[in-house]
């Protein structure tokens, strides 16, 4: 029997501005962005804001510069959190075999499920991106192939609402004529470099000579050569391999290299993991951040408290500092991430400081539900607003 085309990936479009366009359908078909007013950057752009050159991370001024009439829309706090976990709980019940990479995309292997054709798996996957579009009034593209590397790379080919199936060995013939900028780890520069040194498609890859390839890619060609022609065995991996963690990660549309943008995008996280964590009873005792490079290179870094806690008050302190032992390299950043780990169950305070603690958890508390009510957040922290200053 011939293989199947069991690996899924699944990509949400646009992910922030879709979420807030579910809270306002009035705003469909308008060129509108979600980021901060001042100096703020644009997070999430809309496909009909694209189209007038607007992208992500361009800064807010520049956007509104290029695209007069962009609608401006700030982040609902709590929001993407909330239909990211709706979205992949509807992917477990298609099969368990769910790898979340980020808020807005992850894997499936859809091996488990007894399917007998590829037929039927497409059927089943369609299925499940209409229940998406249904149930959370959001787009999501879908690429499906025999492993990750070729299901992602399809899944952002026909945005938004994109599907695209590879067949079991055209592997290397569907990326043959792609540009070689598809191919996961060469950014904008590098393609830029290997263009004026006279490749410019992916399939161009398996026709150098291995003496040409070590020139273009250095040790890492025979890795290269294999990526060309669509081999990939690694595995999907559950989030259950980590129930004892919680943790976010942001891809860049274009890599990223002022700090305080950076910054910015971490405390957000810190912001929406911590409503999670006081949602779960838990409390959290180290932080971890981890950075990536264009050449996919990562660096991470974390710290613990000498309490655990479910605040954000004592992690704030340690955003900047984190960043900065990662961040080591002169380079922009493609991926930023925040993990939290040596969770506990939400007991007793220590006396210590108890009092305090427990007015901030009360606060925290009631911000987090006046800001899933589903409208823009009611209260926002500073560093949601956009710098000022900086």
């Amino acid at each position: 029997m011939s293989p199947l085309p069991t690996i899924v990936h699944l990509d949400a479009d646009a992910f922030f501005v879709s979420c807030e366009l579910a809270l306002k359908p009035e705003l469909r078909g308008t060129k509108c962005a979600v980021g901060g007013r001042e100096r703020g950057i644009i997070s999430s752009a809309s496909y009909e804001a694209r189209a007038c050159g607007v992208y992500t991370p361009m800064p807010t001024q520049r956007a509104l510069k290029i695209c007069p009439d962009l609608i401006m829309l700030p982040h609902t706090s709590g929001l993407y959190g909330k239909v990211s976990q709706q979205m992949f709980d509807l992917c477990e019940t298609l099969t368990s075999q769910v790898q979340r990479n980020s808020i807005d995309e992850g894997y499936l292997d859809l091996g488990p499920c007894g399917s007998t054709s590829a037929a039927e798996i497409e059927q089943r996957v369609r299925g499940l991106q209409q229940r998406i579009a249904t149930g959370l009034q959001i787009p999501v593209s879908f690429g499906i192939a025999t492993n990750k590397l070729v299901s992602q790379i399809a899944s952002k080919l026909r945005k938004p609402r994109g599907f695209v199936v590879v067949p079991p060995g055209t592997e290397a013939a569907f990326l043959a004529p792609l540009l070689i900028g598809k191919l996961p780890g060469i950014g904008a520069k590098t393609e830029a470099a290997l263009n004026a040194r006279g490749l410019r498609l992916i399939g161009e890859i398996a026709g150098k000579t291995e003496s040409e390839l070590e020139s273009l890619f250095g040790n890492s060609w025979r890795e290269m050569l294999a990526t060309a022609r669509g081999e990939d065995e690694r595995a999907v991996h559950t989030d259950y391999e980590d129930a004892k963690s919680y943790s976010q990660q942001e891809t860049f549309s274009e890599d990223v290299a002022v700090f305080s943008e950076i910054e910015r995008v971490a405390k957000r996280m810190v912001d929406e993991l911590l409503a999670k964590v006081r949602e779960d009873k838990k409390r959290v005792r180290t932080m971890t951040v981890k950075v990536r490079y264009p050449d996919f290179t990562q660096e991470t870094h974390g710290r613990s408290l000498a309490d655990a806690t479910d605040l954000e008050a004592p992690f704030y302190p340690l955003v900047a500092p984190l960043l900065r032992e990662a961040w080591t390299r002169k380079h922009p950043l493609r991926l930023v991430s925040v993990r939290f780990s040596n969770v506990e169950d939400g007991g007793q305070q220590l006396e210590m400081f108890a009092e305090t603690d427990e007015k901030r958890r009360r606060l925290a508390g009631v911000l987090d539900k006046l800001n899933n009510r589903g409208g823009p957040a009611v209260v926002q922290h500073g560093h949601q607003l956009g710098a000022k200053g900086d």
